[in-house]
């Protein structure tokens, strides 16, 4: 025994002798700052201890609403210093490539094993967005099974802040969620509707509440006891929110303004044009036709421009292309449909991306802008943003080329491109709100 102790320690001898001679390997740490903060504010990603020229993985993890597993990754390699700084250095491969700060964010999609097409955006405000933020060994292509993690950390992405109330509604008709922010005001009043998928979307009015609105979200139906669909639609509902969010005394006068995306931008304008309460309206991949539902204001109705399902093509993987379904808005015979946008006293925000193939976004805004001109008006500004599709969300928000319809239950074409989309909502964004403070005081 005692000779195999000393053979034992002499074989041991020049291992420890090696270990003493190697420098000591540096673990690699992961900083994401701020840990926890606002949805639409971008963090800053450092990792340090690697070896120069080092080859990682970073990747990202986050849970839907539903359970669906997201994930994003990108490749990198350490500098000289064994660093990384993801605000100056760029991705070489992964989900996007180049300097992208926020590239892991707004690039995560479902998992391999999930059900696809389906979007990571939260339903309620009130619990942060944890994304998982990993470093791995080696460089490993998106849907594999990534090398040895050699650090990470939890990222809070929060829709609220504190001292922002949210007050839920029931006014008269009118529901949806009232979003104060902090402090005693006035501020400026927003009223914020999304599209035909229907029921209450919270996230962009809590972010505005955030960045000093007071934001009603407002539903218009299948939420509540509104009608289960949206088969025709009466101003007086939108003139009821209105008017109250003009009288609330948290918001300052006269007027308040509207942001909307598809139907509810199509809505932004004819709100704009009908009800004097609201000065300012923000439309997002809108049309300046009534679409759909008619839409009904005392004696007056607009009808709605259709679709013709035989319009609809249908690829190989069973993805809707809707592109070309909705009859012509600038066929004579559909002249009624015309929001008469003219008649507006206050001002216009259009935003559109150039590859929206939900619908044509972009001529429509062509239109809506040819028709203020025809009467001598100039009280518009257009945002059209190449490379990117139809929904523009607050910054940060996944890219979804393919989303799965409410309504119809089958996935629809969005289209734009994952990196211009996302740059198209980071500058928007800041556009939409400097404009609601210009026209809101």
């Amino acid at each position: 025994a005692a000779m195999w102790r000393a053979l034992s320690a002499a074989s041991a001898a020049p291992a420890r002798a090696l270990q003493r001679a190697r420098p000591p390997r540096r673990a690699a740490s992961l900083a994401v700052s701020p840990a926890a903060g606002p949805a639409d504010e971008r963090v800053e990603t450092r990792v340090s201890g690697l070896s120069p020229g080092q080859p990682v993985t970073l990747r990202a993890l986050a849970a839907g609403d539903g359970g669906c597993l997201f994930q994003s990754c990108a490749h990198y390699r350490a500098d000289g210093r064994g660093e990384l700084h993801l605000g100056t250095d760029a991705s070489h491969g992964g989900d996007y490539t180049g300097v992208e700060p926020m590239g892991l964010f707004w690039s995560l999609s479902p998992a391999a094993m999930e059900r696809p097409y389906q979007r990571l955006v939260p339903r309620s405000t009130d619990a942060p967005m944890k994304v998982e933020v990993l470093v791995h060994q080696g460089h490993s292509p998106p849907g594999a099974m990534p090398g040895p993690v050699m650090a990470k950390t939890e990222v809070q992405r929060w829709f609220t802040a504190p001292g922002v109330r949210r007050i839920r509604l029931k006014e008269g008709v009118v529901r949806g969620s009232l979003f104060l922010p902090r402090g005693d005001g006035p501020f400026p009043g927003v009223i914020d509707m999304y599209g035909d998928e229907g029921g209450l979307f919270e996230l962009r009015s809590s972010l505005l509440a955030i960045r000093g609105f007071a934001a009603l979200s407002l539903p218009y139906f299948d939420f509540e006891d509104l009608p289960k669909d949206m088969k025709e639609l009466k101003l007086e509902y939108f003139e009821e929110a209105a008017r109250f969010l003009q009288r609330h005394p948290k918001v300052k006068g006269p007027g308040v303004g509207v942001i909307g995306t598809g139907k509810g931008a199509e809505l932004a304008l004819s709100m704009i044009t009908f009800l004097p309460e609201v000065v300012a309206a923000v439309s997002i991949s809108g049309c300046s036709s009534n679409t759909v539902a008619d839409l009904r204001y005392g004696d007056m109705t607009l009808p709605g421009l259709r679709f013709d399902m035989n319009k609809v093509s249908v690829s190989d993987t069973g993805v809707f292309d809707i592109f070309e379904a909705l009859e012509d808005p600038m066929n004579p015979a559909n002249s009624r449909c015309t929001i008469p946008i003219e008649k507006a006293e206050g001002h216009f925000l259009l935003v559109v991306g150039e590859d929206d193939r939900m619908w044509k976004s972009s001529l429509y805004a062509e239109l809506a802008i040819r028709r203020l001109r025809q009467h001598g008006k100039e009280n518009f500004k257009l945002l059209s943003y190449p490379g990117a599709g139809h929904r523009i969300d607050p910054p940060s928000t996944p890219f979804c080329h393919v989303a799965m319809d409410r309504v119809l239950g089958v996935p629809v074409l969005g289209g734009g491109q994952s990196k211009a989309h996302a740059h198209a909502q980071e500058h928007s964004w800041g556009k939409i709100q400097e404009f609601l403070r210009l026209h809101l005081g």
